[in-house]
């Protein structure tokens, strides 16, 4: 692998359009060296007979099915809000919504 430069890193700054200085340049250089040869090295690892996975250790779905239940009547649930419009809880507008 080809060792990083400043000026590389500097090109990929302007592509990100982020301004480092030359002090930062000179830090950062090392270290996406570090990172591409991590990447590398998985890349390595990686081959056609395994199959690619989004997590290390099989999942399954943990959620229960979807089930109508008896629930509280919907006053007694509005009793004990704060306040309450329409049969629904009223809350502050936020972000800026208009009416």
């Amino acid at each position: 692998m080809v060792a990083l430069t400043p000026e590389d890193v500097a090109k990929l700054a302007a592509l990100a359009r982020i301004d480092l200085t030359g002090e930062e340049l000179q830090h950062l250089a090392p270290q996406l060296e570090g990172i591409l040869e991590a990447v590398a090295s998985v890349q390595q690892v990686a081959d056609a007979d395994i199959p690619p996975t989004s997590h290390a250790l099989p999942l399954t779905n943990v959620f229960r099915p979807d089930e109508v239940r008896p629930s509280l009547p919907r006053e007694d649930v509005l009793a004990g809000a704060p306040a309450a419009e329409e049969d629904r809880f009223r809350v502050p507008r936020i972000l800026g919504e208009e009416a």
